[in-house]
């Protein structure tokens, strides 16, 4: 099975970002891959509005956050309504497509 992660990030990065990024090579000793696409670097893509899981291209995980970046008190939405995993599933791999892996992504 591979796990893939890719993740759409504001430049310059957060501190909060920048951690992620500084523990990141846990998940990929783990055998995870992970990539990053800068926001200016996504434009054109059609993305969901929400962070969101695939899995197995069967079913997504959404997470609905508050304003204040806070995961809502019933901000997790599973689904397997087939529409929304299709958009998701483009919408992954479209991100992965343009993404840089870890190894090579330098914040700024």
């Amino acid at each position: 099975m591979t796990v893939r992660r890719a993740r759409v990030v504001s430049e310059p990065i957060s501190d909060y970002v920048a951690y992620e990024h500084d523990i990141t090579f846990t998940n990929v000793a783990a055998g995870e891959e992970v990539r990053r696409l800068s926001r200016r670097r996504a434009t054109g893509l059609a993305l969901p509005s929400t962070d969101f899981w695939v899995f197995d291209g069967e079913q997504v995980l959404l997470h609905h956050f508050t304003g204040h970046g806070e995961l809502d008190e019933n901000g997790r939405e599973y689904t397997a309504d087939p529409g929304l995993v299709k958009l998701c599933v483009h919408a992954f791999e479209a991100v992965w497509e343009r993404a840089t892996p870890h190894e090579n992504y330098r914040p700024r």
